[in-house]
């Protein structure tokens, strides 16, 4: 972070589309403010093109005449239901695009059962103290005789330097009038690595209850955001011990659990989730759907745990399990059930095949099956199973490092000789219907399955002749005729 008087920040304002919404404010006679994140981000130095004005007075008036005096190179839009307006404006690299959102300052009150507050024109005061956080309220003058002034009532610079995520007025008034601020109180301590103040966070838990009057997709937006940030897990984490997480995934708090019989516990699955994602966020392939994938990969487990004398632990089928709860986890948080959601459920269903793999001697066979089942997404697949190894078994760990290089090794082998290509037997199953004359059955699927396991297997080329002689033997068998089959 790094501090500026106000003669700095009138000189880091000192630009074409600033010193205009200035003129602009002045010949109508009204006050007017750059504030929230923009005015922040100065502060801690991060880009950001995404402008807020407010006026103490019609925020569209002046959206209005600044689009006047930018002519062309800018493009007005106005909603009037919300008194907003927005100017997109080309600054003089064509590439660059600024948005301004222009508001009249107002006062907000709200109901019990909505988050959608009563709007009345305010003051900058008003406008501030409905800010959700103290480093969101700041707000910097437009106008020509205080160009630059910083208004900072709660003292959001102390925060920022002190790393603090805060509240204005009083926290409950803040989360309970608008429940989605609890989310983007853990957003902002995630993406900015502040801690949250402590009365902030009591009040997290006192509230989180009202997060039921929220929508499933602004809930989604904000646990994006979260999931997206450098270390997920703090986030995650923070949702979980403020009591937001059991509204939102329930079925990744069941994960964390511990149990102990005759002496032997299972490991906790939920810090484990959490370090499987901040491993797949630092990797190459870290995109949002991956980090669901890392999320998701364990909570079937809850209803696959086994207890067995013998064994100790198990969690037979638990990918089978989770990739089942897939759908049903998408739908209620309103995340898309496209080929999105597919690529997670396989992830799930697939996450456990290259750790048994690697657990046994790396065969040929086994790694051309993962390759026929994993399809394009091997790659994604095996970065998944590399971030689900945290062993606290440091020989155990470097042993399967050291067999999923071989996987990976073989993996690349099979890639350049083509193998993929050929997983699919030469002789299909409708050209096998013709050659018995059989109708789709129990018996084709049947002669396929063992032409494809013997590809699979590399007990034959996977070429005509060798096959039609195992398909053959294979009918002759299950008492299929072969005398009007021409090969």
């Amino acid at each position: 972070m790094r501090l500026y008087s106000d003669n700095e920040l009138a000189q880091i304002l000192d630009k074409d589309i600033f010193r205009n919404i200035s003129d602009v404010a002045d010949s109508l006679g009204v006050e007017c403010y750059v504030v929230g994140g923009f005015v922040r981000d100065i502060f801690l130095e991060r880009p950001s093109n995404d402008i807020d004005v407010v006026v103490v007075g019609s925020g569209i008036a002046v959206a209005t005449e600044l689009k006047k005096r930018l002519g062309r190179r800018a493009h007005l839009s106005v909603f009037r239901n919300f008194g907003t307006a927005q100017v997109k404006f080309h600054s003089t690299n064509p590439a660059q695009q600024i948005e301004v959102e222009f508001v009249g300052a107002r006062k907000e009150s709200y109901s019990h059962d909505s988050r959608k507050p009563i709007v009345e024109n305010g003051t900058l005061e008003d406008d501030q103290n409905r800010r959700d956080f103290t480093i969101n309220a700041l707000a910097i003058c437009l106008n020509k005789e205080r160009f630059g002034e910083l208004v900072d009532p709660f003292d959001g610079i102390y925060d920022m330097e002190d790393k603090v995520i805060r509240t204005p007025l009083d926290p409950d008034i803040t989360f309970s009038d608008d429940p989605l601020r609890m989310l983007r109180c853990v957003r902002f301590s995630a993406q900015l690595k502040f801690a949250i103040e402590e009365e902030t966070f009591d009040a997290l838990l006192r509230n989180a209850h009202r997060l039921k009057i929220i929508s499933g997709e602004r809930i989604q937006e904000e646990l994006n955001k979260i999931i997206m940030t450098d270390t997920p897990s703090r986030g995650i984490y923070d949702l979980y011990r403020a009591g937001l997480l059991q509204y939102i995934l329930p079925e990744l708090c069941a994960l964390d659990i511990v149990e102990t019989r005759n002496g032997k516990s299972h490991k906790n699955n939920f810090y484990h989730t959490l370090e499987v994602l901040d491993n797949v966020a630092a990797s190459d392939d870290n995109s949002l759907w991956m980090r669901w994938a890392a999320i998701l990969h364990d909570v079937g487990k809850p209803k696959s745990k086994r207890w067995d004398s013998g064994v100790g632990w198990s969690f037979h089928n638990h990918n089978y399990i989770g990739a089942r709860m897939v759908p049903k986890i998408f739908r209620r948080i309103k995340l898309p059930l496209d080929s999105k959601m597919k690529f997670v459920q396989k992830m799930v269903d697939l996450h456990m095949r290259p750790i048994v793999i690697a657990d046994e001697e790396v065969t040929d066979s086994a790694v051309r099956r993962l390759i026929n089942d994993a399809d394009t997404d091997i790659d994604s697949l095996m970065t998944l199973c590399e971030a689900d190894i945290t062993s606290k078994n440091e020989v155990r760990k470097a042993r399967f490092r050291d067999n999923f290089r071989l996987v990976r090794e073989k993996l690349s082998k099979l890639k350049e000789d083509d193998y993929k290509r050929q997983l699919q037997p030469v002789i299909d199953g409708n050209e096998i219907m013709q050659m018995f004359g059989l109708k789709p059955s129990r018996e084709v699927g049947e002669l396929k399955k063992c032409l494809k396991e013997a590809v699979l297997d590399n007990h034959v080329a996977n070429e005509r002749e060798p096959l039609m002689q195992l398909l053959m033997e294979k009918a002759k068998s299950m008492g299929l005729s072969t005398d009007n089959v021409t090969p």
